[in-house]
């Protein structure tokens, strides 16, 4: 996690030159060395080291608690933005005066669009219909992937909001440890009288997968989150919930795993003036050199160089639609000696230093 995070943030840093923010880092005692790179890499960066893992929402309370500013952005560590994502963000948000939380189109590491990025609240019966594969009622189908407006519940991974309306409905709940937070605020944020946003026009790669594998434990921590949702905002429904309950059952005992293939490349392709040879001797071979987008080829690993691109570029070239079925991508952050990328939604993604 550690480098995707240094990714992260460089991204987040590019952003916030003409805007007045701050940045605060909340590292639930990760294991690897996140908070060492943060304090050399990033020294005027809010690190708050905690000594234990209390989760997700406990996580970003004591955050969000540290934080001075009118609007906060809750982000995951494995997130990428462009340069003006929060200044479009601010924008759309002064526009909704009835604006509850805001959020944008999210992409994985392969360019292909999140679901969960617009997602309806999970009745009981809703729930139950995406637990047996229906999931039409799940996600939000009045908006495509481009569009704006209203939508229920969005992602955790990148929720714009102002400070005022969280502290309005406490926060995130930490009777949730990681999952299920983000729809519990996202409904509690609806039924105190706001209206939550999409807009598909602002676009942040989300890894996603780096933040935990689809194994037993996700299972049974998703699928319990979901057991305290309907707990707390649907007792009343006894027969419906009854069902989610019995499907929870099933389906944490079933996980059923994406299976990541291996892209079969022709060529590397690194978009840049140049490449050291540090870097040159562990790509695949052949490489190719180019400062041109447009002499892409289908079939490559495409490696983006953000000393030479802005992170717009490469958000905006990766969601392309007609260069992402057979591609693979790997990001060099600026000033840095490692590429990272992901060729799955569920995979912990790939890290590869020279």
């Amino acid at each position: 996690m550690r480098y995707f995070l240094e990714l992260c943030l460089k991204s987040v840093e590019a952003a916030i030159q003409d805007i007045e923010a701050e940045i605060i880092v909340v590292d639930n005692n990760s294991s690897d060395d996140s908070c060492e790179m943060v304090k050399q890499l990033f020294p005027a960066i809010q690190l708050i080291e905690n000594q234990e893992n209390s989760g997700f929402s406990k996580g970003n309370n004591i955050g969000v608690a540290k934080a001075k500013g009118e609007y906060l952005c809750i982000l995951n560590p494995d997130t990428v933005v462009a340069e003006d994502t929060f200044i479009k963000m601010l924008q759309f948000a002064e526009s909704k005066p009835d604006m509850g939380i805001a959020g944008c189109q999210l992409i994985d590491g392969t360019g292909k669009f999140l679901l969960e990025s617009k997602r309806q609240i999970p009745t009981p019966k809703v729930a139950f219909q995406k637990i047996i594969g229906h999931t039409k009622n799940y996600y939000t189908q009045t908006l495509d992937r481009h569009s704006k407006g209203k939508t229920s519940v969005l992602v955790g991974a990148f929720m714009f909001l102002k400070h005022e309306v969280y502290n309005e409905v406490n926060g995130f709940d930490e009777d949730y440890f990681m999952y299920g937070e983000d729809i519990d605020l996202s409904y509690k944020i609806i039924k105190a009288g706001y209206a939550n946003y999409y807009n598909g026009n602002i676009i942040i790669i989300h890894f996603k997968g780096e933040s935990t594998l689809k194994d037993a434990v996700y299972a049974k921590r998703f699928y319990g989150a979901m057991d305290i949702f309907y707990q707390k905002h649907f007792k009343s429904n006894l027969i419906l919930t009854t069902l989610v309950k019995l499907g929870i059952k099933l389906a944490s005992k079933k996980v059923t795993v994406e299976q990541i293939h291996e892209n079969k490349t022709d060529q590397t392709i690194v978009i840049s003036h140049n490449i050291s040879e540090e870097l040159n001797t562990k790509l695949p071979q052949p490489v190719m050199l180019t400062s041109n987008l447009k002499t892409i080829s289908n079939n490559s690993l495409i490696v983006f160089d953000a000393n030479h691109l802005s992170y717009k570029t490469i958000i905006d070239f990766m969601s392309s639609s007609s260069i992402t079925n057979s591609n693979s991508f790997r990001i060099l952050p600026k000033n840095s000696k490692f590429i990272l990328g992901s060729d799955s939604s569920v995979s912990r993604g790939e890290v590869q230093q020279f």
